[in-house]
């Protein structure tokens, strides 16, 4: 019964320990604005993101300075030039300040959409004049000409549909309830497993065993996750650009479950090491039979 316990124990603290570690991640790596931020501004310098947001804003602004009621030709026409436009702009200071300044923006009014249970029904959307302003005083200060001459105008974008917020939402709270719930759960679950169990180091070592296998059953989910997300973009240009937003979001889960497999491999082998260095049962005394019973010494005659 001791061992059967204990085995059930020790399985569910293994399952659940990858679970927890991706629970935290996504609560206190992506949900973290200050995180987020950090991770994705070196993404301003990546030559995959760089091109992605030129053709992106390069098309938006041909599409909207080609005159009214001309064809389509003319945007096509316009596009590479104002592309090349944008394309110089990715390689200055301002638009890095810009990708911050929107990276945190974006950021900011997702994550009160999604804590904020109060909160209007409708699209999540950003408002573009802080981005502007931060561009602004940086130009200004760098004594680019006209540059205080910008004009800073609320412009709102909506970046999640309004049909979507409901599900994120309900899925950001069950995120947030796991990601202190789970690691707790599983630390309770192996103290306890290791402790009911008859043989404690060999419950100990299939712990470490069973928390390596998470770990590399997470680095293999993240691996997929990455194949699947690429798969689905329908644009083959943006796959490098999306890739690399993807690498630099996950890098610390991979982290988190290289971290989780070393850490287990390293219980057992520890574990099982010392299992094999402990102490052996000494051979029998000459005094003791090969049955176990007590052996008398042959009687001696005195010498005379």
């Amino acid at each position: 019964m001791r061992d059967a316990l204990s085995a059930t124990l020790l399985t569910l603290a293994c399952l659940l320990a990858p679970c927890g570690t991706l629970a935290a991640w996504a609560t206190h790596g992506v949900a973290d604005t200050g995180r987020y931020v950090d991770t994705m501004a070196p993404l301003a310098t990546d030559p995959a993101v760089r091109n992605a947001v030129a053709d992106a804003v390069g098309d938006e602004v041909a599409r909207t300075l080609a005159p009214a009621g001309a064809d389509t030709d003319t945007g096509a026409a316009l596009a590479p030039f104002v592309r090349d436009a944008v394309h110089s702009f990715t390689r200055t200071e301002a638009y890095r300040i810009a990708w911050e300044a929107g990276n945190r923006a974006v950021h900011d009014a997702v994550l009160h959409a999604l804590r904020d249970d109060t909160a209007p029904r409708g699209p999540v959307t950003v408002d573009l004049a802080p981005v502007t302003a931060r561009v602004k005083q940086r130009l200004t200060a760098d004594h680019m000409p006209y540059a205080h001459r910008i004009p800073v105008e609320h412009t709102e974008v909506p970046v999640v549909p309004a049909e979507e917020v409901a599900g994120l939402r309900k899925g950001y709270h069950v995120l947030d309830a796991a990601a202190f719930w789970l690691p707790l759960a599983t630390v309770v679950l192996a103290v306890t497993g290791i402790a009911v169990a008859a043989r404690r180091r060999r419950a100990l070592t299939a712990t470490g065993l069973g928390t390596a296998l998470g770990g590399a059953l997470l680095v293999l989910a993240v691996a997929v996750g990455r194949r699947l997300t690429l798969a689905d973009l329908p644009d083959h240009l943006h796959r490098p650009a999306a890739a690399a937003i993807y690498d630099a979001l996950t890098a610390t889960l991979r982290t988190a479950s290289w971290l989780l497999l070393a850490l287990g491999l390293t219980v057992a082998l520890v574990s099982w090491l010392t299992g094999r260095r402990g102490p052996r049962r000494g051979a029998p005394s000459p005094a003791t039979a090969p049955d176990g019973r007590f052996r008398r010494p042959p009687a001696t005659l005195p010498r005379p």
